[in-house]
């Protein structure tokens, strides 16, 4: 789709809110090598009376244990205006609505771990179309994965900021996906309130304790478990504190 890049990950920007936010090395700093080996191992993925419920449905299911997959993603993209290299790299979802069929690839990413888990979205997958490097970051939408992924056209663009020299037509080392609006959230859920969740995850052994949003703050493309997911998801039925 000729649309300038708007969704990169040379280390996606930290989100303003998060000034303690720790900062990943971007590929810049990192060997191929070592991202690659990086991106190979994936980690494991508050209100008190939110994780009591869940708690509850956990256990009614029988809460048995099992190898901890990936199946629904949150992707970070700027509803701002930002220059890079001279084009404008603002995309919000309410640019993702006005596209044809209200459908865009997904381009610009630039960092391996994030190229490796747009490889592994799966066709009718879901994920959270989340607002980033903004006054208030945090989720606004659901898109869903509507082509899995290929080459990537903007790295061979020598006029696009994520044009890559070093990538090959023959053996391109960039890929994306094509994602399509599903519905907004019924509310807006604000990074600080996942936040204050995921903390007292980690006290307490909820859903969130180990979700990436706060272990690779820099990351543009991230991995949820249905967990996750579904956690996360429940946020818009309760009322925002």
């Amino acid at each position: 789709m000729p649309w300038p890049s708007r969704k990169r990950d040379k280390g996606a920007v930290a989100d303003k809110k998060e000034p303690d936010a720790k900062i990943a090395k971007t590929e810049k700093e990192t060997s191929d090598k070592e991202e690659e080996e990086k991106s190979a191992k994936a980690p494991a993925g508050s209100s008190k009376s939110g994780w009591k419920n869940w708690k509850k449905k956990e256990s009614e299911s029988g809460g048995e244990e099992s190898k901890i997959t990936y199946c629904h993603w949150l992707l970070k993209s700027e509803p701002e205006s930002r220059l890079e290299k001279g084009v404008d790299v603002k995309f919000s979802v309410d640019d993702l609505k006005a596209q044809p069929n209200q459908t865009t690839c997904w381009d610009g990413v630039r960092n391996y771990q994030a190229r490796n888990f747009l490889r592994s979205m799966k066709l009718g997958q879901q994920a959270f179309f989340y607002h980033s490097n903004c006054k208030e970051p945090g989720i606004v939408a659901l898109v869903k994965i509507v082509k899995e992924a290929y080459p990537d056209h903007t790295q061979f663009d020598q006029k696009d900021p994520h044009y890559d020299s070093t990538s090959r037509k023959e053996n391109p080392k960039w890929s994306m996906v094509d994602v399509q609006f599903v519905r907004m959230t019924k509310r807006f859920i604000p990074l600080s309130e996942i936040k204050a969740h995921h903390q007292a995850h980690k006290a307490d052994g909820g859903p969130l304790k180990d979700m990436m949003l706060f272990s690779r703050q820099r990351l543009s493309i991230q991995p949820l478990t249905q967990e996750e997911f579904d956690f996360v998801l429940s946020l818009e039925e309760e009322k925002p504190h």
